[in-house]
């Protein structure tokens, strides 16, 4: 931020121009007096120095400062978005992948209404979290689709058959071994059952989270269209952010610990 805040200054159009006012100055001078060459450039460069320094102690180049950084921020997090939703659209069916593009549709307007419209420190904040959500939601959304055709991929009725053949030997094995041995396998197989269940019990949960940050991304963007802004809505905002990164989170490492049905 600081060095940021330096380059601003450095490159500020006023201090570039007194630069180049000054570089002039010391060109003529020197001209006239080749002596001088040395100190007529110094005290160029000097002169450029102070209107720098100057810069960083306006308050004028700070608020200047901030609404650039405030711009930048939101220019990254629209770039981030589109970059996400390409590489979504990877892994995406045709029903998500038509939700996915509404999604950035009300992504761009919201976007181009901040850019047209008048801003507030409210409107910006707004806007810059529910960025924030359209990204989780993209990032959400790809675990989820991903996951989705992992499970769909495993058929449960093999383990669920492979179980009850085994109760069956079960019942008619003498030997203490043995029977051990099945008890450990329709354990494990049981545990795979439990899971799978349970993993797409989670997915229609997730299911359901999406939709809800799909309608959350289209109402404030009527709101935000029509300059509409409360504190409650960044509160619903950051809320809905918390909650999608911590069940991406969770499909993160669902993804990473990968069922094996045999």
């Amino acid at each position: 931020m600081k060095s940021r805040l330096l380059v601003g200054a450095l490159f500020r159009l006023r201090n570039l121009g007194i630069l180049l006012i000054a570089l002039g100055i010391a060109f003529f001078t020197a001209g006239a007096i080749p002596a001088a060459q040395s100190i007529a450039y110094s005290a160029a460069l000097g002169v450029y120095i102070i209107s720098v320094i100057q810069s960083l102690g306006s308050k004028k180049f700070h608020e200047e400062f901030s609404q650039k950084e405030k711009i930048r921020r939101i220019q990254d997090l629209n770039y981030k978005c589109l970059k996400l939703a390409a590489q979504a659209k990877k892994h995406t069916n045709a029903a998500y992948s038509q939700k996915l593009n509404k999604v950035i549709e009300d992504k761009n307007a919201i976007v181009d209404s901040f850019f047209r419209g008048e801003k507030s420190f409210l409107k910006e904040k707004i806007v810059e979290q529910t960025l924030n959500l359209v990204v989780s939601y993209i990032k959400l959304l790809t675990n989820f689709c991903i996951r989705s055709r992992e499970l769909s991929s495993i058929d449960v009725s093999d383990v669920i058959e492979r179980i009850n053949v085994n109760m069956r030997k079960l019942n008619f094995v003498q030997d203490a071994n043995a029977a051990e041995d099945l008890k450990k396998l329709i354990e494990m197989d049981e545990k795979i059952v439990k899971r799978v269940k349970e993993e797409k019990s989670e997915l229609e949960r997730i299911g359901t989270k999406l939709d809800y940050m799909e309608s959350t991304v289209n109402m404030f963007k009527h709101q935000i269209m029509s300059s509409i802004e409360t504190e409650e809505m960044l509160e619903t905002l950051e809320t809905a952010v918390n909650e999608a990164t911590a069940l991406d989170n969770v499909l993160e490492e669902r993804r990473r610990t990968r069922i094996n049905a045999y």
